[in-house]
């Protein structure tokens, strides 16, 4: 039996009580400009988006072995709990509260604009957001919080301790994630500043998840079966297939949804988004035919997941023929780079740095050679391809200081979960597999 541990639900409880004695009641609830039609795509949108988490749960769960599928996938629904809460405390504020700034560019929201939600309910728009409740917002976003540290498990599935998993995603998405979001989305944020084009998050939740899983496979290092090259097969394709599923379905929110609105841009991002994530499937098994192997559902599966990850900074700022472009591109390069791993001693478990990590910067390249003001009218620059440089020097100057933000700023983070509660288990654990050894269930045929 594990050792009692008070503190997590004093904290949970205190937090409970708080939202008692500061209910955060309205003085009275804004109406002035907001669309119904607008309204009701938003809350369908952020339904989508919150499916990719349990979709992603399945996606990961299927690929692992099986004494570790449900310990793999419950590290995905724990985040829609733990980051709910931390979204009404501090986390909407971080991201998208008033800018504190370095000169004058900000960098971090004022943890105490909307703290506990205080103000959310009664106040305007969200001026990139107009016709819809700053409340709305607020959930749509919740969503993209909750999917982005489920992402980084996947680098470190088969030998995280929950606990100490639990830790790091509050410390992520508060020193990480939430930074990032307010530098990119926020109008006095300096990514956003600099001239950085990310229509739904390549930099925001796929770069940082990217970084944060290198910094979390070389942390932990390799696990015992990965020294051993004792490589045993995913528990469940059926389940990554369901995953790859409901992940395209509610990529549709993700990226459409970013749109704000039901309006032709959203038509355009949902268009994009399709047909990326055909394109790289595609270019992911004939890649792997190229190369003599035989066409596979695991391959074309991750491919696709690899497409919605580089449309999603461009998705807004691109035609459909790129992004058929952009599907291939991404497709390629993140196979050749999964294998190259492969190859090496990184232990890396469901390649997440290959596929979201280099998948999100070959998006964020994309983004500043394709985009054109043509496909988005609030944008009023273009891309390398269509003659304005500035726009592709902007995404290449947040390629490099995104990505040693993230990495450094992670690792650090783990090195501080692990001096708190440490981050592996130990041997007896791993090779019992932690269904059983952090939860006390397993799946009856492991």
């Amino acid at each position: 039996m594990q050792k009692p541990s008070y503190v997590p639900l004093l904290i949970l409880t205190a937090v409970s009580l708080l939202g008692v004695f500061m209910p955060s009641l309205p003085a009275q609830i804004n109406t002035e400009g907001l669309n119904s039609g607008d309204m009701a795509w938003m809350i369908v949108a952020s339904a989508f988006v919150l499916l990719m988490t349990p979709g992603l749960a399945y996606f990961y769960g299927g690929m692992v072995n099986a004494k570790n599928v449900i310990s793999t996938m419950f590290q995905s629904f724990i985040g829609m709990g733990v980051i709910s809460v931390l979204w009404v405390v501090i986390g909407f504020s971080l991201a998208f509260g008033d800018s504190i700034k370095i000169g004058d560019y900000g960098f971090v929201g004022n943890p105490m604009t909307y703290f506990m939600w205080n103000g959310v309910l009664e106040s305007k728009p969200w001026s990139l957001a107009p016709t819809i409740p700053l409340a709305l917002f607020a959930l749509f976003q919740l969503k993209f919080a909750v999917i982005t540290p489920a992402l980084v498990t996947g680098s470190m599935a088969e030998r995280i301790n929950f606990r100490s998993y639990v830790l790091f995603m509050i410390l992520f998405s508060i020193f990480v994630y939430s930074p990032l979001a307010h530098m990119t989305w926020h109008p006095e944020g300096f990514l956003f500043k600099l001239g950085v084009l990310d229509f739904a998050g390549g930099t925001v939740v796929h770069m940082s998840a990217g970084w944060a899983a290198l910094a979390g496979a070389m942390y932990l290092k390799r696990r015992k079966s990965h020294m051993e090259a004792n490589f045993l097969p995913p528990a469940n394709i059926p389940f990554v297939l369901l995953g790859t599923a409901l992940l395209w379905f509610g990529w549709f929110g993700f990226n459409a949804g970013s749109a704000v609105g039901a309006t032709p841009l959203a038509v355009s991002a949902f268009a994009t988004t399709n047909f990326a994530a055909a394109t790289a499937g595609l270019a992911w098994v004939l890649f792997d035919a190229a190369k003599g192997k035989k066409v596979s559902s695991l391959g074309f599966c991750i491919g696709a997941v690899v497409g919605l990850v580089a449309i999603t900074p461009a998705a807004g700022f691109v035609t459909i023929p790129v992004a058929l472009f952009i599907g291939t591109v991404a497709g390629i390069t993140s196979n050749y780079f999964a294998h190259l791993k492969a190859k090496g001693s990184l232990d890396d478990t469901l390649d997440v740095f290959p596929c979201h990590g280099i998948g999100g910067m070959v998006g964020l390249i994309m983004t500043g050679i394709f985009a054109s003001g043509k496909v988005n009218s609030a944008v009023a620059v273009d891309g390398l391809a269509y003659g304005a440089f500035d726009t592709f020097k902007a995404h290449m100057i947040a390629l490099v200081l995104v990505s040693i933000f993230a990495f450094t700023l992670s690792y650090a983070l783990l090195w501080l979960t692990d001096k708190i509660l440490p981050l592996r288990v130990n041997d007896d654990d791993e090779k019992v597999g932690l269904d059983v050894s952090q939860h006390d269930e397993f799946l009856m045929e492991a």
